[in-house]
């Protein structure tokens, strides 16, 4: 009998384990294939929060990769100016939107800017985050604990290689790629 009783406690903690894991991954769906993202809520729980609400509520859906400079990394996420399909996008104002929530604390951690990192984008105000992220191309490490790393890309990042690259320095993007849908899996 106990080790039945064990058994069954074994088999609650693998499935536990199982639906938390999948609580955490996120599918970003682009043209050219889906993407993996693994939150990490333990080191930016408010902001893998309010990514989730968001993308949960179809807020990310056809919004544009607004900046993306080559070897840097894609940011996209401006809900307000940068969703293709709303009344209110507006491509040369892509970047300075956000949701109608308020901005979020910053939450800094240990984690590098590494190539695949999910960042979330602010202003100079390091409490201004909002709705906007981008992912690294490759190594930033100058970013480090400088804006707050929320998930990392686990599969798919020959997806995000292909996102049109913008122009100049600041990678601004006259025909810009476009989130298709993001949602957790």
């Amino acid at each position: 009998m106990f080790k039945f009783f064990n058994l069954i406690i074994f088999l609650l903690m693998i499935l536990t384990n199982n639906i938390n894991a999948k609580e955490n991954i996120m599918i970003l769906k682009l043209k050219d294939g889906d993407v993996k993202i693994e939150m990490f809520p333990d080191v930016a729980p408010n902001h893998v929060k309010r990514i989730k609400e968001l993308a949960n509520n179809g807020k990310y859906d056809n919004v544009v990769f607004h900046r993306v400079i080559e070897g840097f990394m894609a940011q996209t996420g401006d809900v307000k100016f940068g969703n293709s399909s709303s009344k209110n996008f507006d491509l040369s104002r892509a970047g300075i939107g956000g949701s109608d929530l308020p901005d979020l604390k910053q939450e800094f951690n240990n984690l590098p800017h590494e190539r695949g990192t999910v960042s979330m984008a602010r202003s100079s105000d390091q409490d201004s985050a909002n709705s906007q992220f981008f992912i690294c191309f490759d190594a930033a490490p100058f970013l480090d604990r400088q804006y707050t790393v929320f998930g990392k890309v686990i599969e798919g990042m020959e997806f995000i290689d292909k996102i049109i690259k913008g122009e100049g320095q600041n990678g601004s993007v006259s025909n810009p790629d476009k989130i298709i849908s993001f949602k957790s899996e």
